[in-house]
């Protein structure tokens, strides 16, 4: 899942009614990775965030980021459809 806010901030998220542990990207406007959080457990209200301020959170599957190779610094390419 993509959140998306209207302006670059130090964004804070919990896991309170989510069941599945994710990787949470924190992405800048620009599309840089500021942040990463591995492993993030579920249903509790623990705020994660990471210091640097963000204007995007991607929820993928907890271990999508080391799988994949993905680490802060490196830039992500977000696209808007209509469809």
């Amino acid at each position: 899942m993509l959140f998306s806010f209207d302006r670059r901030r130090v964004l804070t998220f919990w896991m309170k009614n989510t069941c599945l542990p994710l990787d949470m990207l924190f992405i800048d406007s620009k599309g840089f990775i500021v942040g990463i959080l591995e492993q993030v457990p579920v249903l509790n209200e623990h705020p994660r965030s990471v210091p640097c301020p963000a204007a995007y959170v991607l929820e993928m599957n907890a271990g999508w980021s080391r799988d994949h190779g993905v680490k802060p610094g490196q830039r992500v390419k977000i696209e808007y459809s209509s469809e």
